[in-house]
């Protein structure tokens, strides 16, 4: 098993697959690098690099009481593409991953990074206010903290239902993805599911986009009941300068069956470009 450990002493796994240009992904909450393993070897076998690190507090990483906020979520991700001198890297954030990608460039720069593709990713802004009316009202974020407290097992069974879409007319439900998605989920720390419901939901990433210098593709559901696509693609791709937004009608946040299949082939179209 991989591991690193950072510099205020966290240990952090990752996967590290195939050869060639390095494909760099950061996952969502509450789940892991195994949410990435389509993707990842999908690029694997076409010729890149893929490594995927569980964030801290998630996974087969460490635990750690500190730490749990978006600026060293960004400069593990940092550490990380410097221990193992990666370099013409091509990010790829899905959800909160989207704002550790974004947030890292904000904060390390693209002297590393070649492209970048931000899937169902949280910037700018999730949370509604007077000057983002499209966000997410705070209630919901008090709702999600308030079930990982509560009973977290159940909670992320729930959630597994709007995040992939499965409580839509006609949708195919996968009961072995929803058991996944509570598995991952559960590998989370307590602390660390609570704190990163905050950064997730209220960190502005506005000036971290404005950084943003390389071609990046920016992804987005059109029936994503998880990262309101109004506050989220639609405002990123207008931020960053060298934007390509692609949505796909009817997808939910978590992308599965035939609107995964969409996303992989514009996932790998971007990349060899």
């Amino acid at each position: 098993m991989a591991t690193f450990t950072t510099s205020d002493g966290t240990g952090i796994f990752y996967k590290d697959w195939g050869t060639g240009q390095p494909v760099v992904f950061s996952h969502g909450w509450p789940l892991n690098a195994d949410a990435w393993d389509g993707q990842a070897r999908l690029v694997a076998d076409n010729g890149f690099r893929a490594v995927a690190h569980d964030r801290r507090g998630h996974g087969r990483s460490d635990q750690p009481w500190q730490g749990n906020h978006m600026d060293r979520y960004a400069d593990d991700l940092a550490e990380l593409i410097e221990g193992l001198n990666l370099d013409n890297v091509i990010l790829v954030g899905h959800s909160t991953g989207g704002g550790e990608v974004t947030r890292y460039i904000g904060r390390h720069g693209t002297r590393r990074v070649a492209k970048v593709v931000l899937l169902g990713a949280v910037p700018p802004l999730m949370l509604k206010t007077a000057d983002n009316p499209e966000g997410t009202p705070r209630e919901v974020f008090d709702g999600i903290r308030a079930g990982v407290e509560a009973d977290r097992s159940q909670f992320y069974w729930d959630l597994s239902e709007s995040f992939y879409g499965f409580n839509r007319p006609g949708a195919t439900v996968s009961e072995g993805l929803r058991r996944s998605f509570w598995l991952w989920s559960m590998q989370v720390g307590l602390k660390a599911a609570y704190d990163c419901v905050e950064q997730f939901s209220e960190q502005d990433f506005t000036e971290d986009l404005r950084g943003i210098d390389v071609p990046t593709l920016v992804a987005h559901g059109e029936d994503d009941q998880i990262v309101a696509i109004g506050a989220a693609a639609l405002k990123t791709a207008q931020i960053v300068k060298d934007a390509t937004l692609k949505t796909y009608p009817g997808a939910p946040h978590g992308l599965v069956g035939e609107f995964e299949k969409a996303f992989d082939a514009d996932l790998l179209a971007f990349i060899k470009s």
